[in-house]
């Protein structure tokens, strides 16, 4: 697909059809997410694949609603802040370093004809608990994955006028 088509065709779904994702297209999905660039190549990120029949009511305690559970995968970014990469003022670079792995992500999903919906408004607590973290791992950012049972809705962005300076503010 073109990338602009790719794009325009990616959505935030919110309902899934309960279809098993085939293992050689969630390592299609994988594989992309492991080629994001990250600064200084770290690297600092592990992905972990939740299976969600069974564990529907303890994921539900991460983020509570029911669309989140429909999806047979749950994905979840997690950084490794130990292992990124840090700027001379201090800044660290592993939340950059997980998002472009998410948008990786998200977008090869798309092409695979898989829905995701990004999701940070979670309880980083009961992530924690659920998925067995340790103290030096954070819970980043989750996207279920399945395949869509919705529509996309009409996307609202602001006007490239609004976004973008030549030069300097």
């Amino acid at each position: 697909m073109e990338f602009s088509d790719l794009v325009e065709e990616r959505y935030s779904v919110r309902a899934f059809r309960p279809d098993t994702v085939e293992q050689e297209t969630l390592e299609k999905v994988l594989e992309v997410a492991r080629l994001a660039p990250t600064a200084a190549n770290r690297q600092p990120f592990q992905l972990i694949v939740i299976h969600t029949q069974g564990r529907e009511e303890e994921l539900r305690s991460v983020y509570d609603k029911a669309w989140f559970v429909e999806a047979p995968l749950i994905l979840c970014a997690c950084g490794l802040p130990e292992e990124g990469w840090t700027r001379r003022d201090g800044k660290s670079y592993v939340d950059v370093d997980v998002a472009i792995v998410m948008d990786h992500l998200i977008l090869a999903a798309t092409n695979e004809g898989l829905g995701t919906c990004w999701v940070g408004a979670f309880d980083p607590a009961a992530a924690r608990r659920v998925l067995a973290l340790p103290d030096n791992v954070e819970p980043i950012a989750f996207t279920p994955l399945g395949y869509p049972a919705d529509e996309p809705r009409a996307k609202r962005r602001k006007p490239i006028q609004e976004l973008v300076r030549y030069g300097r503010w």
